[in-house]
């Protein structure tokens, strides 16, 4: 078998690939693959390799392997130090390397963050969901879902009907520590969330990369955000709040008050505005951030986005003849003097449609130059307007658009991804345009749903521990320390700590989302309003959070799909809700185990019982119990009926409470 050793791992070497796991962004799923994609995908060419090769990438420290048979090899990204058998080998050059020979990847030392390394042929691991990419976090894609290890034995693929080598030298990317991100503004903007002048300064400010940077996100240090509101609302305490929205990978969410600009191994979904969005033709530039770095975050027009990556997808075609024969070229712009070079302002909105019937107002905007969000109804939360979404999500997959690649639903928004190259957003936001003249009244639509009973061990001991690394470690002044639970009691004017698990146990909480925090992390509210309770998440957030923790976050409710980070208020741990079996791959064809529209009931157990079944439901021993169900607006309109007065006055001590708590921030 051809086949490399690996005799040293490096820091942390993991198998990627150049286009990842496209298509599960609706779950929580990230697409991972190569962060610096085009320095990948230029080392792959250079060896002959078709698109779908997978290939290695380190950080810090490239590995040292050993082929057990002949190849051709090529180094990219900051693998300016890589040697075999002692003598140097060039980035971008292709060489033999014989049966025996070690190629010693060497410190990503300089400017630049992550190295790469492609073999001919390729590394041969398993496909899981559609892609060998590895993706830590989750523990699934390349080699048993983690690093390489020391003595890890790498299978390569063959050598049969592969290209031509040829030189890729001086088309790899100049690597520095001084960098300027292109960004398109908005989805979020001036002056809802930010104010003008705000604004400005996330534009002129030179950023500086922080110490935690990594493949969920990149986060920049530098001044507080100038925010035009106080708060989130019922989406949080903070102004940064707002509810769920799914994310654009590059998009540059305000995480309370640090950017974050979501990277290849981050989250779907979440609760934060996004000011801008890096284009598609310096993402790579994420992948060779290193902490130190410094930033600068520039406006684009679309129409700058789309010349560039135009002229980057001619120039890796070139590379490729298909039998011979070439791709048209495209006619690029040779100067683009007479558009604006900057565009700090968002631009115009593809759809700005007023209320109409059944359908509420929505707004379409350009999440970047590959994502369209369309927002509808108001900033408060209307169960209607997220049947409505959801109306549209369905009738848009079922028209499915070529060239549409992620549709992803949020509670009043709705994200599309796109291939740019086969689908204009222009056209794309036409097509929902005219989707939404056929939706049906989302006030009289029936779902059928499921009603799904987690146990869940309220106070779990991994839960206290989040918290107290976060006080040992993050900001022990914040307060929601030392313990979440009081926190909630607090700004919900409860009488007692045990009313917050009262509430939990007796709500039905209805699944808004799915992947807030990945794998098929349910986001989820109570049907009936007088079982919302109001929090806010972290700022900043946690390092780390126990999988599947149950915790709360404006009006919502998440259970988090895998360990990681995280922001929600925590109020005890239940079981998985995300199985994947690798040695039972008919066992689940669907890995997350919660759906849109679920009906989640709590049932409280002990945590020596939740062990149990945890193990149970990991291991496929035992299912989620789940039975038939239905879900309708009029169901929630009884609830507002019946419980009028009941309902403004909760909201109303909540609200009292809720202010109450920032006044003691600000004194």
């Amino acid at each position: 078998m051809a086949a490399l050793v690996v005799l040293d791992a490096g820091v942390q070497t993991t198998v990627q690939d150049a286009e990842g796991r496209p298509g599960y962004w609706s779950v929580g799923v990230p697409p991972s693959g190569a962060y610096d994609q085009l320095s990948f995908t230029l080392v792959n060419t250079a060896v002959g390799n078709g698109h779908l090769a997978a290939g290695l990438e380190c950080v810090v420290r490239g590995p040292v392997i050993r082929l057990e048979a002949d190849r051709l090899v090529c180094v990219g990204g900051g693998a300016h130090e890589a040697t075999v058998d002692g003598r140097p080998l060039p980035v971008g050059e292709v060489r033999r390397v014989r049966a025996g020979q070690v190629l010693d990847v060497g410190p990503i030392a300089g400017a630049g963050m992550r190295g790469y390394v492609a073999v001919r042929g390729g590394i041969d691991v398993p496909r899981v969901l559609g892609s060998r990419a590895t993706f830590i976090l989750g523990g699934f894609g390349g080699l048993e879902g983690r690093p390489l290890q020391d003595g890890d034995l790498l299978p390569l693929g063959g050598e049969e009907n592969l290209l031509a080598p040829v030189d890729v030298a001086e088309l790899l990317p100049p690597m520095d520590h001084v960098w300027t991100l292109r960004v398109i503004a908005g989805p979020h903007g001036a002056p809802e969330y930010l104010t003008a002048p705000g604004l400005e300064e996330l534009f002129g400010t030179t950023w500086q990369v922080d110490h935690r940077a990594d493949r969920t996100g990149i986060r920049l240090v530098g001044p507080t955000p100038q925010w035009s509101r106080t708060d989130g609302g019922e989406a949080g305490l903070h102004p940064s709040n707002l509810h769920d929205s799914a994310y654009p990978v590059g998009g540059i969410m305000l995480s309370g008050d640090t950017p974050v600009i979501v990277g290849k191994d981050g989250p779907s979904l979440g609760g934060f505005v996004v000011p801008a969005v890096v284009i598609g033709a310096d993402l790579w530039m994420l992948g060779q951030l290193r902490p130190g770095d410094t930033v600068r975050l520039l406006p684009v027009v679309p129409e700058v986005a789309e010349e560039a990556v135009a002229v980057r997808r001619d120039a890796l075609e070139a590379l490729r003849p298909c039998a011979g024969v070439m791709k048209p070229r495209r006619r690029h712009r040779a100067i683009l003097a007479d558009l604006p070079a900057t565009g700090t302002e968002r631009p115009a909105p593809l759809a700005d449609e007023p209320a109409a019937g059944s359908a509420p107002a929505y707004t379409i905007r350009r999440s970047g130059d590959r994502h369209l969000l369309v927002e509808a109804g108001s900033a408060e939360l209307d169960l209607t307007v997220r049947v409505w979404i959801h109306l549209l999500a369905r009738a848009l997959r079922a028209e499915a658009p070529t060239g549409m690649t992620e549709v992803v639903e949020g509670v009043r928004s709705l994200l599309v991804a796109v291939d740019d190259d086969r689908l204009a957003l222009a056209d794309l936001a036409a097509c929902l345009v005219r989707l939404t003249a056929d939706l049906e009244d989302p006030e009289t639509v029936v779902l059928p749903v499921r009603e799904v009973t987690l146990p869940i061990a309220f106070d779990h001991p991994e839960a206290h521990e989040a918290m107290r690394r976060y006080a040992t470690s993050v900001r022990p002044d914040a307060p929601w320390c030392p313990d979440n639970v009081e926190f909630i009691r607090r700004v919900n004017d409860l009488d007692a700590r045990d009313e917050v698990f009262d509430v939990v146990s007796r709500a039905t909480y209805l699944v808004v989302g799915l992947g807030d925090v990945y794998l098929g992390a349910p986001v989820a509210v109570p049907i009936d309003p007088r079982d919302r309770l109001v929090t806010t998440k972290y700022n900043p957030a946690r390092t780390w959070t126990p999988q599947n923790a149950v915790g709360i976050g404006g009006i919502y409710l998440c259970v988090y799909g895998m360990e990681g980070p995280g922001g929600y208020q925590l109020v005890g741990r239940t079981v998985p809700v995300w199985r994947l079996i690798a040695e039972q791959p008919d066992r689940d064809p669907q890995p997350w185990l919660l759906r849109q529209f679920d009906r989640i009931r709590f049932e409280p157990v002990p945590a020596e019982e939740l062990a149990r079944l945890r193990a149970e439901i990991k291991a496929g021993r035992a299912d989620l119990r789940t039975r038939p169900a239905t879900f309708s607006i009029a169901e929630v309109r009884a609830i507002e009926d019946e419980a009028a007065d009941q309902i403004r006055s909760v909201r109303s001590r909540r609200r009292a409470a809720f202010d109450a708590e920032r006044e003691r921030w600000v004194s």
